[in-house]
Formats: C-alpha cells, structure tokens, sequence
C-alpha cells in the first residue's frame, strides 16, 4: 500500500506551502534543492510542521485542497504555530 501525504513546510522567510506527495522524505529534498515546486525556490530551507498519511490519492489530495484553502491563521493553529 502507498502512503499518500500532504504536508506543510514552513519556508525560511516564514511562509508555509502546502503539498502532496507519496514520498516525503524525497519531496523535502527537492524543495531543499531548489528542484521543488516553484514557490518554495529561493526559500530554502524548509522544515516539515505538518503532515497527514492517507490511503487513497483522492483522500488525500481533497485534504491539500482544505488546507491551502485556510486563512493563514487557521494554517498556524493547524500545525501548531499559534
């Protein structure tokens, strides 16, 4: 069975992203060198605050969706920034 994640990075200018992904530990690294997604390019390091396993992509992926669609308040209450 596949793991299927969605995780928030807290970036180095303080910002968060929120992503996907079947491998975090793999998709960190890319966002630390630079080959992740766009936005997270120029705010190395990242540091995972945040993350949540589910079975199906479509779970998950609905998921990614409810995060990024937070204010950025309910984001730091969600991983504890608050």
């Amino acid at each position: 069975m596949t793991d299927h994640v969605v995780y928030v990075l807290e970036c180095a200018d303080g910002t968060l992203y929120t992503g996907y992904t079947t491998d975090l530990e793999r998709r960190v690294a890319e966002h630390e060198a630079g080959d992740g997604a766009k936005y997270t390019r120029g705010r190395a390091p990242v540091e995972v605050v945040h993350s949540e396993r589910y079975a199906s992509k479509s779970a998950a992926l609905s998921r990614e969706h409810e995060i990024k669609s937070l204010s950025r308040a309910e984001k730091e209450t969600l991983v504890g920034l608050d």
